[in-house]
């Protein structure tokens, strides 16, 4: 077999060879897979509308769109808005996603015409609510994200992310630090926002900066002289006398300690410095 192709330079899709020979997949839920990847991010047209555009009918489409989700390649996401209401997502991928278990119908409820997307999760069994961290690290990577229109994501793709968000703010990176990392030299065109971003969050993800050392000594506080942790010292405490260290070598005198210690507070002619 010989095969040939033509140069293009505007209106083509590039897809990976590991979609195309998926023999998972049949040859109809292949082509249907590559006509969805080849829209603008944001098209709309449920089943039944890409079943009337072909010949293959709304059996075939349908079957084909549960080839696809089975596969990881179709999902359909419940989103509650902002102002609380509800709508259904469709999300494309050319590679396959791991996706939650969907419940599959009970026997003897076949379809009889209506509509042929596959079921979606009911909102009112939803019960989890993300935490304080995950919705922060939302709110950031839509803050981050915002200048780039073609990095459109729903909430559920966002809440997919934010673990990731949350490992680069742990690590001390602000929003300036993430756009820098996301949205320069994006792809054209762009087939898949949250993939991208993804892979960009774990391949570019800061290794964990040292922590500050803990100060080597603190200050007693009423005399300020050093001790060992927070706190007043023995001799303010009334639990024994003051001792002076006396050593060899420059500076280990009692004039010499007393210097030292006004040079630790920042200031000379401490009382406990002149009484030493």
């Amino acid at each position: 077999m010989r095969v040939h192709r033509s140069a293009r330079t505007r209106a083509f899709t590039v897809l990976p060879n590991g979609l195309l020979q998926d023999r998972r997949l049949s040859y109809t839920a292949r082509g249907l897979l590559a006509d969805l990847l080849s829209r603008p991010d944001g098209w709309r047209e449920d089943g039944r509308q890409m079943a009337d555009s072909s010949p293959q009918g709304r059996g075939a489409v349908r079957r084909a769109l549960k080839e696809l989700t089975s596969a990881g390649y179709y999902r359909v996401d419940t989103v509650r808005m902002a102002d609380g209401t509800i709508r259904s997502e469709a999300h494309v991928f050319d590679t396959p996603q791991p996706s939650p278990a969907v419940p599959r119908p009970a026997s003897g409820g076949g379809s009889s015409g209506g509509a042929v997307t596959p079921p979606v999760k009911d909102p009112e069994k939803e019960t989890t609510l993300p935490d304080d961290r995950t919705r922060a690290a939302v709110a950031t990577l839509f803050r981050v994200i915002r200048p780039e229109p073609r990095l459109r994501l729903g909430e559920a793709e966002a809440r997919a992310l934010a673990p990731l968000v949350v490992q680069w703010l742990e690590r001390g990176c602000d929003e300036a630090e993430l756009a820098h990392a996301l949205l320069p030299g994006l792809p054209q065109p762009m087939h898949s926002p949250v993939a991208i971003l993804r892979d960009r969050l774990q391949r570019k993800l800061p290794p964990e900066r040292p922590e500050t050392p803990p100060a080597s000594y603190a200050e007693c506080g009423r005399c300020h002289d050093p001790v060992p942790r927070p706190g007043i010292c023995r001799a303010c405490a009334g639990l024994g006398t003051r001792t002076v260290a006396v050593g060899t070598g420059a500076g280990a005198t009692p004039g010499g300690v007393a210097r030292a210690r006004a040079a630790l507070r920042g200031w000379s002619g401490h009382p406990a410095a002149a009484n030493s």
